[in-house]
């Protein structure tokens, strides 16, 4: 069985409940793109990964070849999937993925999709189902036979949680907030500068304060952190050492980004600061206890801008540092109440 999203690395872990519906009753192949490439080697139940850039998703595709094209048929030909869930969100067309895997033989392939799909789609669920994102994708795969898994929690592999590297050693042993400042999409997060006060007003109320981040996000920790007392740089992790970083948090404080999704999948508290560029009702953080912030009901909601054009961010521009740590303080008695780490691997 083939299952397929194609996009970023919050996008790949809300697909785990799918994943783990399939590996109940049969060997799970998932084709991810480069984006999504780490998340997808922490899902349970994930045997084969293929890795291939979609030119209709990524955002910065290369353009469209038959050599490409020929390779991702090649490979899945090599697999030999007879069945394939294509999960993609509301804006995203599973129908030029759907064409290729019949190129490549797959036999049975099922799809939310707006489009006509003629022989494309065995099982196509119409329209756009309102519904979270880890809903939708088990829409899909139960049109192939496989019934939502007992848990729906999202997951990450055994080992995960406890593997956090020499970056995350440094952490102390007591309570600490995890701070996540840094976005692939920069209208999903609050500046470098408003999120140093967020560190500041945590580090105020007595705080211990880890601020997280990939190589990319050095710069953009270095500020946020300022050389503030009490507040730790962690820059530099790979997405493995930051579920375990997330996993020991009181909360986890982030935008609306991957490792928002992340720390669901170790069963932190989340504080989101949620700009609806995208609806909050599909991508809120998944089964544990979370908080979000920011006016879902401005008019621009649902504009699916990556930088605000307006002059100032409407849905963002009243989050305070204060509604961040009131929201933190509101968390902290749910992470004596979450699964343990080790439980989000089962």
């Amino acid at each position: 069985m083939l299952v397929a999203r194609l996009d970023n690395l919050g996008d790949v872990l809300l697909t785990g409940p799918a994943v783990r519906a399939v590996a109940t009753r049969a060997d799970v192949v998932f084709l991810c793109g480069p984006r999504g490439r780490a998340a997808a080697d922490l899902l349970p139940g994930v045997g084969q990964v293929i890795e291939w850039e979609a030119p209709w998703i990524d955002p910065e595709p290369h353009p469209v070849s038959a050599e490409r094209c020929r390779a991702l048929v090649e490979r899945v030909e090599a697999a030999a999937p007879t069945s394939a869930a294509l999960l993609g969100s509301s804006h995203q067309s599973p129908l030029p993925l759907a064409l290729l895997l019949r190129l490549a033989g797959v036999e049975r392939l099922a799809a939310v999709s707006h489009d006509y799909a003629g022989s494309l789609l065995d099982h196509r669920i119409p329209g756009d189902p309102d519904v979270h994102e880890v809903e939708r994708s088990l829409r899909v795969v139960r049109a192939l036979g496989f019934p939502a898994p007992g848990d729906d929690r999202l997951a990450v592999s055994a080992g995960c949680e406890g593997g956090a590297g020499p970056s995350a050693r440094r952490i102390e042993d007591g309570p600490y907030v995890a701070l996540h400042p840094g976005a692939s999409v920069p209208a999903r997060t609050l500046p470098a500068t408003r999120w140093r006060d967020v560190v500041g007003a945590l580090a105020a109320e007595g705080w211990p304060v880890v601020v997280t981040g990939g190589a990319a996000d050095r710069g953009t920790v270095a500020r946020v952190v300022g050389g503030r007392p009490g507040v730790t740089d962690v820059a530099g992790t790979s997405l493995a050492e930051l579920a375990g970083i997330f996993a020991g948090a009181t909360a986890v404080v982030t935008g609306n980004t991957g490792p928002m999704h992340l720390a669901a999948a170790v069963g932190a508290p989340v504080v989101a600061v949620f700009a609806p560029t995208v609806p909050a009702r599909r991508w809120h953080p998944w089964r544990v206890p979370h908080v979000v912030v920011g006016d879902q009901r401005v008019p621009c909601a649902g504009c699916r801008h990556q930088r605000c054009p307006l002059p100032v961010q409407l849905c963002l521009a009243h989050v305070s540092a204060g509604e961040i740590v009131a929201a933190v303080e509101t968390l902290a008695p749910a992470r004596t109440a979450a699964r343990p780490p080790e439980a989000a691997a089962s």
